[in-house]
């Protein structure tokens, strides 16, 4: 897995040099930033298939990109642009169709182990310039068994590298270096309780969030809001305790799977609890959408009482 976690590495070395070329350097107006977004979101997903094509050639790959798009949606400046940023981290010359192949590796493929991709997980705080995820699970007969969450906005600005072996997880500097095994904390007060949301308002209720928090008897809890997977690594290392998503009322929204394998891998790996809104497991056996309408992710301490706030909840 060091291949793979030195590809994550590359991929934030990449996103990085984006948002300095485009994001802080460049006065564009806001409507011009989905460019630099779709420039990162390629060139991470290159890069980490790239090392998968090295390293486990025989493997499948889910994720949001794929070369055709590369081709089809992105115009010749910004392929230049891509291929440019790609060369400028690893080094090398390269062309448009090794890039291409790259972004193809073990699409479709169906294999006992798949690894799942999110090349820039949390697109508005990356143009924001506040949080972001880039993160790469593995699932093993549609199970979660393993992740890599490279969270570059964490500890203000400091960024780490969050990944799960031997059955644990681990936090190391997310430019290099090893890692510190962390666990979930064993907070059970709920005046001291930390909760983790998403920042943009769009991705669930914080309302229905708010009223389970109090049903739950926690509603005094410290709320801490931002974007991306990284809110699971907060759990996983103790830095929150609660993390829920229930969908708005009305929402069909389906949870696509490369938002969430690798930052459950993280919560389980350090003793944490990960289910559905009614308390079974989630299930990612059904292609790249969840069937399950939402999660709650804790240290575990009042799992089964925020399950049942949470029912009491969506039943209105």
């Amino acid at each position: 897995m060091q291949a793979i976690r030195a590809a994550v590495r590359d991929a934030v070395r990449l996103c990085r040099r984006v948002q300095e070329q485009y994001l802080i350097a460049n006065t564009k107006s806001a409507g011009d930033h989905k460019e630099p977004v779709t420039i990162a979101d390629y060139g991470s997903q290159a890069l980490i298939c790239r090392a998968l094509m090295r390293h486990f050639p025989d493997d499948g790959v889910v994720s949001e990109e794929s070369g055709e798009q590369f081709l089809q949606l992105l115009s010749a400046e910004q392929r230049s642009q891509a291929l440019a940023l790609i060369e400028d981290v690893l080094g090398g010359a390269l062309s448009e169709t090794d890039v291409v192949n790259w972004l193809e590796h073990g699409k479709g493929k169906a294999t006992e182990r798949s690894w799942v991709i999110d090349p820039i997980d949390g697109t508005k705080g990356f143009i924001a310039l506040r949080h972001y995820a880039i993160a790469c699970g593995t699932l093993v007969d549609g199970q979660v068994a393993g992740g890599i969450v490279a969270a570059p906005g964490y500890a203000d600005g400091q960024g780490a590298l969050f990944y799960t072996e031997n059955g644990a997880t681990w936090r190391a500097p997310i430019a290099a270096g090893e890692g510190e095994r962390v666990r979930v904390s064993a907070r059970r007060d709920a005046d001291e309780f930390i909760v983790v949301q998403s920042f943009e308002r769009a991705h669930a209720s914080k309302s229905r969030m708010g009223r389970a928090r109090e049903l739950a008897g926690l509603g005094d809890m410290r709320i801490l809001e931002l974007d991306s997977m990284e809110k699971y690594a907060l759990v996983a290392c103790g830095d929150a305790d609660l993390y829920m998503r229930l969908p708005r009322e009305g929402s069909a929204y389906r949870h696509k799977i490369w938002d969430h394998v690798a930052g459950v891998a993280l919560v389980q790996g350090a003793g944490g609890m990960v289910t559905d809104l009614d308390g079974s497991p989630l299930d990612f056996s059904q292609g790249e959408s969840l069937p399950n309408p939402g999660m709650i992710v804790s240290n575990g301490q009042h799992h089964e009482r925020v399950v049942e706030a949470v029912g009491r909840v969506m039943a209105g």
